[in-house]
């Protein structure tokens, strides 16, 4: 299972929200492009980067800054945050990201979403964010009326080949995943699956590999890195072990 770091930009600098609120806010680097060498140098195998500000906004903020990690970085990158239609997603693919990340945009309009992932095929993933078991949209800022699984149902049948599923509740919270939900979500679907949100020690990561889900491919880990509650290198020995 692949460990993935979190780097979530905002204003230019690497910070980490608490459950997606944007006036909660912890700045852990003014330097976005070495916080990304060393998540590769510790062993990362990609990098999940979010521009905050492009998520609010609704159109990215912060390509220039992706643009010089990926060229500083020899790991793939996968990108959110603002990607609403096709041409900011060729964009965000042209300064060097491997794959882009729709969430808003396929929740909202269903035919953009199906010509997304047609044209994009495995360098688009779905972005699935729970609240409630609800898809929130809009940098989390609003909730939809769809439950979230039948929401990733929904998009794969249009041709979603890959899904990064977050749990806003335990999102920054440094309180465990939620494996019902986690375990729910990759049975219910038939694409590969990362897990997102509340990734606090490595008894998380043991706990997400003994509920052995083939189609559970990666988890994204933030805040816990920054603080200090887990190592990466402790973090790929429990999803790697020998």
């Amino acid at each position: 299972m692949e460990i993935i770091p979190a780097i979530d930009i905002k204003e230019g600098r690497c910070v980490r929200l608490l459950q997606g609120k944007f006036d909660q806010e912890t700045v852990y680097s003014n330097d976005p492009v070495e916080m990304a060498k060393r998540w590769e140098s510790e062993g990362a195998p990609r990098i999940h980067v979010v521009d905050l500000d492009g998520a609010r906004s609704g159109v990215p903020q912060n390509l220039a800054i992706v643009e010089k990690i990926a060229a500083n970085v020899h790991i793939p990158l996968q990108l959110g945050g603002g990607i609403r239609n096709l041409s900011v997603a060729k964009s965000a693919l042209e300064v060097g990201v491997q794959r882009v990340i729709i969430g808003t945009s396929a929740a909202l309009d269903t035919a953009l979403a199906e010509d997304m992932f047609g044209a994009l095929g495995e360098q688009a993933i779905l972005g699935v964010d729970a609240k409630d078991g609800y898809v929130a949209v809009k940098g989390w800022e609003q909730t939809t009326t769809e439950k979230a699984i039948d929401f990733a149902k929904r998009m794969t049948g249009l041709g979603a080949r890959r899904i990064i599923y977050t749990d806003i509740s335990r999102d920054g919270m440094l309180q465990g995943v939620n494996l019902q939900a986690m375990a729910d979500m990759t049975n219910a679907v038939t694409v590969p699956v990362i897990a997102s949100g509340g990734v606090t020690n490595v008894k998380d990561i043991r706990d997400l590999m003994s509920l052995s889900l083939p189609r559970l491919e990666g988890v994204i880990i933030g805040k816990a890195l920054y603080s200090g509650s887990i190592t990466l290198a402790d973090a790929l020995a429990a999803a790697n072990p020998l």
